[in-house]
């Protein structure tokens, strides 16, 4: 049954799909010319980018009116599959910019980002009542989410491990752990991380340190994309060039319609159309957080929570690799980037998140609609009852 529609969340309709609105507009301005050198039409990437914002709107509409709590019926089958993809990724997947991420079109990993929410959400909320036993309530779902992590890591994609970690990590915290058992987890991190140091710490991820913080050590190499994202970000200034007068697009920013394409929206847009986009952003993480406050579940609180986590860490992340904070990981602008598995992925999440919303709007409305019956029936109660009376005094 479809719900009524001012039961849902509009702030959280408008601002993502203008987002992904805004990002189609920058993406054919900043890949026309690559796309043409590349030998394909100039709206070669507007085109595939156009359909898989047709099918993250399905998503979102079917997401929107599937019912949240149904998901911990699904969490099984939803986290085995994550599973056999990332394995089929390893197996049958085919290579893009040195990492093995692509199967059957789609890039599982990012599909991985929704559903080791979902699952720890899931397991987490069902512990509530022993959550603060180490042993029996937070150690078991963190196999679970190692092994999605590793299978993440051998393709390897660090950029999408790291943002699996940090919104495991939200999750977590956010599940009411104590936080001697938080510190632990810290401490664990940190011993996996130094045991996966040889095999992560190749030369080519160590160029990226070398490229993000001494940039103009290696301009003709690792520092030239980042010495480029400068370049246009100060051409830009206050209102920026004009859309679609970018220069840096123009073969000096290479592939700049993916995870630099900020740096295109600076040149154009100035500071100003830079304001905007992450305020956007903010929005939708800002409101993530509160929704996941006024859930009456704790499933609906943490699984709020992960999709907000998951926004704001994806794109601090690539805002920090634009601007040299963090080194190049290839992680997209949310939203607004280049990328049909995580606009996909996105749009479905904040189907999800306006679900929840709805359900919240709706029981906060229940009250006042009980009260509301409760004193119609009241009035014709004591309607009835004098008009009972004055019959009863006019008999006698």
């Amino acid at each position: 049954m479809l719900h009524k529609l001012k039961d849902y969340d509009y702030t959280l309709i408008i601002t993502p799909i203008l987002l992904a609105a805004f990002g189609l507009v920058m993406i054919y301005s900043a890949s026309m010319v690559f796309a043409v050198v590349q030998g394909q039409p100039a709206n070669h990437y507007l085109i595939q980018q156009a359909v898989r914002f047709a099918m993250g709107l399905v998503g979102f509409i079917i997401c929107c009116v599937f019912p949240y709590r149904y998901y911990q019926k699904l969490i099984k089958p939803i986290i085995l599959g994550v599973i056999l993809l990332l394995i089929g990724v390893l197996l049958f997947g085919s290579t893009v910019n040195n990492a093995q991420s692509w199967f059957l079109g789609i890039q599982p990993a990012e599909f991985a980002k929704l559903g080791i929410i979902m699952y720890l959400a899931s397991v987490y909320s069902k512990k509530q009542e022993y959550i603060r036993e180490f042993s029996r309530a937070v150690l078991p779902p963190l196999v679970i989410t190692g092994v999605i992590l590793a299978l993440i890591v051998l393709q390897p994609d660090i950029g999408t491990a790291s943002i699996v970690f940090l919104i495991a990590c939200s999750v977590i915290f956010s599940s009411g752990i104590r936080f001697k058992h938080l510190s632990l987890l810290i401490f664990i991190g940190v011993v996996f991380l130094l045991l996966a140091l040889p095999y992560m710490a190749t030369d080519e991820r160590l160029t990226r340190f070398t490229g993000a913080y001494q940039p103009f050590e290696t301009p003709d190499s690792h520092g030239y994309q980042l010495i480029q994202s400068y370049v246009a970000i100060g051409n830009g200034g206050l209102t920026g060039e004009g859309l679609g007068q970018s220069v840096q697009k123009l073969g000096y920013l290479t592939e700049a319609h993916t995870d630099f394409i900020m740096a295109i929206v600076a040149e154009e847009l100035g500071f100003i159309g830079v304001v905007i986009v992450i305020g956007l952003l903010a929005i939708i993480v800002l409101r993530g957080i509160f929704i996941s406050r006024k859930a009456k579940d704790s499933f609906g609180a943490l699984l709020a929570i992960g999709i907000s986590s998951m926004v704001g860490i994806q794109a601090f992340i690539n805002l920090g690799a634009i601007s040299g904070l963090l080194p190049i990981t290839g992680v997209p602008l949310p939203f607004v980037s280049y990328g049909g598995s995580s606009l996909l992925v996105l749009l479905i999440s904040m189907g999800i998140l306006n679900n929840i919303a709805m359900h919240i709007k709706k029981r906060e409305m229940e009250p006042a609609e009980e009260k509301q019956n409760n004193r119609h029936i009241s009035q014709t109660y004591r309607g009835g009852r004098s008009w009972h009376n004055s019959n009863r005094s006019t008999k006698y």
